[in-house]
Protein backbone atom coordinates (compact mmCIF):
# COMPACT_ATOMS: atom_id res chain seq x y z
CA UNK A 1 0.00 0.00 0.00
CA UNK A 2 1.21 4.01 -1.45
CA UNK A 3 1.10 5.64 2.27
CA UNK A 4 1.25 9.32 2.20
CA UNK A 5 4.51 9.50 3.89
CA UNK A 6 6.61 9.60 1.14
CA UNK A 7 4.87 13.11 0.04
CA UNK A 8 7.55 15.25 -0.36
CA UNK A 9 7.73 18.44 1.40
CA UNK A 10 9.68 21.51 1.43
CA UNK A 11 11.44 23.23 4.69
CA UNK A 12 9.10 25.88 3.56
CA UNK A 13 5.82 23.40 4.27
CA UNK A 14 4.60 25.28 7.41
CA UNK A 15 1.08 24.55 8.35
CA UNK A 16 -1.65 27.08 6.50
CA UNK A 17 1.22 27.46 3.99
CA UNK A 18 0.04 27.46 0.44
CA UNK A 19 3.56 24.71 0.25
CA UNK A 20 1.78 22.83 2.83
CA UNK A 21 -1.77 23.39 1.07
CA UNK A 22 -0.12 21.34 -1.71
CA UNK A 23 1.63 18.31 0.41
CA UNK A 24 -2.40 17.90 1.72
CA UNK A 25 -3.51 17.53 -1.60
CA UNK A 26 -0.66 15.06 -2.66
CA UNK A 27 -1.28 13.44 1.04
CA UNK A 28 -5.52 13.90 0.10
CA UNK A 29 -4.46 11.80 -3.25
CA UNK A 30 -2.56 8.82 -1.92
CA UNK A 31 -5.42 8.35 0.57
CA UNK A 32 -7.92 8.24 -1.54
CA UNK A 33 -6.61 5.50 -3.63
CA UNK A 34 -6.92 3.81 -0.50
CA UNK A 35 -10.27 3.44 -0.94
CA UNK A 36 -10.36 3.34 -5.19
CA UNK A 37 -7.12 2.03 -6.56
CA UNK A 38 -7.93 3.18 -9.97
CA UNK A 39 -9.77 6.36 -9.96
CA UNK A 40 -9.94 6.44 -13.33
CA UNK A 41 -12.02 3.24 -13.80
CA UNK A 42 -14.98 4.82 -11.68
CA UNK A 43 -17.02 6.10 -14.48
CA UNK A 44 -20.60 5.14 -12.45
CA UNK A 45 -21.58 5.57 -9.06
CA UNK A 46 -20.13 3.12 -6.57
CA UNK A 47 -20.74 2.53 -2.92
CA UNK A 48 -18.61 0.84 -0.69
CA UNK A 49 -20.74 -1.02 2.47
CA UNK A 50 -18.85 -2.36 5.61
CA UNK A 51 -20.18 -3.82 8.85
CA UNK A 52 -18.43 -0.89 11.14
CA UNK A 53 -19.38 2.14 9.31
CA UNK A 54 -22.29 3.70 7.47
CA UNK A 55 -22.71 3.37 3.55
CA UNK A 56 -19.75 5.02 1.49
CA UNK A 57 -20.90 7.03 -1.84
CA UNK A 58 -18.49 7.90 -4.80
CA UNK A 59 -20.24 9.09 -7.53
CA UNK A 60 -18.21 10.98 -10.93
CA UNK A 61 -19.42 13.97 -11.22
CA UNK A 62 -17.10 15.39 -14.34
CA UNK A 63 -14.52 13.13 -15.79
CA UNK A 64 -12.20 14.71 -18.18
CA UNK A 65 -9.15 13.35 -19.13
CA UNK A 66 -6.38 15.22 -16.98
CA UNK A 67 -9.06 15.45 -13.55
CA UNK A 68 -11.94 14.48 -12.11
CA UNK A 69 -14.74 15.45 -9.89
CA UNK A 70 -15.92 13.02 -7.27
CA UNK A 71 -18.78 13.71 -4.67
CA UNK A 72 -18.04 11.56 -1.66
CA UNK A 73 -20.27 11.60 1.12
CA UNK A 74 -23.08 9.20 3.57
CA UNK A 75 -25.98 9.09 3.14
CA UNK A 76 -28.53 8.52 6.33
CA UNK A 77 -32.16 8.72 6.50
CA UNK A 78 -33.63 11.74 8.20
CA UNK A 79 -37.04 12.61 9.03
CA UNK A 80 -37.98 10.80 5.83
CA UNK A 81 -35.24 12.53 3.51
CA UNK A 82 -31.95 11.17 2.18
CA UNK A 83 -29.74 13.62 4.59
CA UNK A 84 -25.57 13.97 2.95
CA UNK A 85 -23.13 14.30 5.55
CA UNK A 86 -20.25 14.77 4.84
CA UNK A 87 -21.34 15.99 0.84
CA UNK A 88 -18.17 16.97 -0.70
CA UNK A 89 -16.89 17.22 -4.40
CA UNK A 90 -13.59 16.19 -4.73
CA UNK A 91 -11.32 17.34 -7.72
CA UNK A 92 -8.55 14.69 -8.43
CA UNK A 93 -6.03 15.33 -10.62
CA UNK A 94 -4.40 12.86 -12.83
CA UNK A 95 -1.62 13.67 -13.80
CA UNK A 96 -0.42 15.89 -10.95
CA UNK A 97 -1.53 13.15 -8.24
CA UNK A 98 -3.48 15.45 -6.30
CA UNK A 99 -7.14 15.84 -5.13
CA UNK A 100 -8.57 18.62 -3.40
CA UNK A 101 -12.33 19.39 -1.72
CA UNK A 102 -13.91 22.13 -4.55
CA UNK A 103 -17.12 22.06 -3.19
CA UNK A 104 -19.00 21.13 0.12
CA UNK A 105 -22.77 21.68 1.16
CA UNK A 106 -22.89 24.94 2.13
CA UNK A 107 -25.10 24.60 4.91
CA UNK A 108 -23.55 23.34 7.76
CA UNK A 109 -25.84 21.18 10.65
CA UNK A 110 -22.91 21.00 12.96
CA UNK A 111 -23.05 23.99 14.96
CA UNK A 112 -19.15 23.91 16.64
CA UNK A 113 -18.20 23.03 12.52
CA UNK A 114 -20.24 26.42 11.25
CA UNK A 115 -18.52 28.26 14.45
CA UNK A 116 -15.19 27.25 13.06
CA UNK A 117 -15.76 27.82 9.16
CA UNK A 118 -17.16 31.47 9.90
CA UNK A 119 -13.98 32.50 11.24
CA UNK A 120 -11.72 31.37 8.32
CA UNK A 121 -11.67 34.81 5.97
CA UNK A 122 -8.59 33.84 4.08
CA UNK A 123 -9.23 31.57 1.10
CA UNK A 124 -6.02 29.60 2.02
CA UNK A 125 -7.34 28.92 5.68
CA UNK A 126 -10.75 27.88 4.41
CA UNK A 127 -8.74 25.13 1.72
CA UNK A 128 -6.62 24.04 4.43
CA UNK A 129 -10.09 23.63 7.04
CA UNK A 130 -11.73 21.65 3.83
CA UNK A 131 -8.65 19.47 2.67
CA UNK A 132 -7.47 18.49 6.36
CA UNK A 133 -11.17 16.98 7.18
CA UNK A 134 -10.99 15.44 3.55
CA UNK A 135 -7.72 13.67 4.67
CA UNK A 136 -8.86 12.81 8.44
CA UNK A 137 -11.89 11.52 6.78
CA UNK A 138 -10.57 9.49 4.16
CA UNK A 139 -8.16 7.74 6.68
CA UNK A 140 -10.94 6.94 8.59
CA UNK A 141 -12.95 5.40 5.87
CA UNK A 142 -10.14 3.03 4.78
CA UNK A 143 -9.20 2.06 8.55
CA UNK A 144 -13.05 0.88 8.60
CA UNK A 145 -12.41 -0.98 6.04
CA UNK A 146 -13.97 0.91 2.89
CA UNK A 147 -12.91 -0.05 -0.73
CA UNK A 148 -14.83 0.87 -3.87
Amino acid sequence: MITDQWCLTSWRAKPGSFVGLMTLYESNYVRLGWLAKDLRAVVSGAVSRVHTDCDLYLTPVELCRYTSVFRLTYEFDHAGATLKDPDLEVRVYHDAKLAEVCGLRRIQRHPRLAQLQSGLKRELDQRWARNMMLNKWLEYCAERGHRF
